[in-house]
């Protein structure tokens, strides 16, 4: 049964911000995960605040410093953008294997950053009304259930759903921040592993509002780049992925400079820092990175049917690594 809402189309991220707090108050943009949500009978919003016409916040700028990417800018147009698929490549790639062509038309940048997972337990709340995002306390019918899509990293009693989104594994890579509209933070700090809360994914307050990314400049961003392994080639969600960036020294073979983030197998966007460390200062062997690529799933924890990202995540990350440092 549809249910009914109001609709307001905001002309200020002022007025955007203030309707936002109302109880019940869900911001649209490019609309695709809301829609969805609604479907599945999880979105039931009160109020939805239409965004899409407000000014200043779809521009994309490029430059020595780094790039601004405003929240309203569509993932298509950020991953086609040449300058941008020139410094950070790959971001540009991480959009460019999300989703399906027609949604990443519609799709923003900063409602990719909000997109919930796709945990099937989640989004049937008919069959299966025990869900701590949901519904904070009812239980989480994932653990015991059919686990092969769901993280092995960040997980906690509560919780073991996977973070479904590619950009944000590759933002977390390069530093990122994301503005809203009160403050600035830093993309590795926003996303929150479940813990006892998690129906709370993220630091955002209720009605603040994204409105730009900015990922600062560096070599080892220009020389990245994004895989993802899945079960189909097209209009899939990660069994896992990474992002990687690397510097190498003047002789060609040590490593000055690696950024190493994962996905499609933790809660949230995960940076393999271990795995960074091992690798700063070494000369770069296949020998040396299959060995800091196990590092990344230091702490999995295994549900049946996801054992496997224990073992894949760790190829997915040395073939990235490899691939960028010509050894592959």
């Amino acid at each position: 049964m549809m249910r009914n809402f109001s609709y307001l189309r905001a002309t200020s991220t002022a007025e955007a911000a203030q309707a936002a707090q109302q109880a019940g108050a869900v911001l649209l943009a490019g609309g695709t995960t809301l829609l969805d949500l609604a479907k599945c009978g999880v979105g039931e919003p009160d109020t939805v605040i239409d965004i899409t016409r407000l000014s200043g916040m779809s521009g994309i700028t490029v430059d020595a410093a780094g790039v601004t990417i405003g929240a309203l800018a569509r993932m298509s147009e950020v991953a086609d953008h040449e300058e941008i698929r020139a410094a950070f490549p790959a971001v540009s790639q991480s959009l460019s294997l999300a989703a399906s062509a027609q949604l990443r038309n519609m799709a923003t940048i900063g409602g990719n950053l909000l997109q919930r997972t796709r945990c099937s337990y989640f989004r049937d709340p008919g069959a299966f009304p025990a869900c701590n995002k949901r519904n904070p306390g009812s239980g989480c019918s994932a653990i015991g259930g059919v686990t092969r899509n769901h993280a092995v990293l960040g997980t906690s009693e509560a919780c073991i759903a996977s973070y479904p989104g590619d950009l944000a594994v590759a933002l977390v890579a390069f530093d990122a921040v994301v503005e809203t509209d009160s403050r600035k933070v830093a993309v590795d700090d926003f996303f929150l592993a479940p813990g006892d809360t998690p129906n709370r994914e993220t630091v955002l307050q209720h009605g603040e509002i994204i409105t730009a990314v900015t990922i600062p400049a560096s070599t080892a961003a220009r020389n990245s780049t994004y895989i993802k392994v899945r079960d189909r080639q097209s209009y899939e969600f990660a069994a896992a992925s990474a992002a990687v960036g690397l510097e190498l020294e003047a002789d060609g073979r040590t490593v000055r400079d690696i950024r190493v983030a994962i996905g499609g197998v933790a809660t949230r966007p995960w940076r393999a820092n271990d795995v960074e460390q091992a690798l700063i200062g070494k000369a770069l062997t296949p020998e040396a990175v299959k060995a800091a690529s196990r590092l990344a799933i230091k702490g999995a924890v295994s549900h049946g049917g996801n054992h496997y990202k224990i073992e894949l995540a760790p190829r997915v990350i040395a073939r990235a690594i490899l691939t960028m440092g010509g050894l592959a």
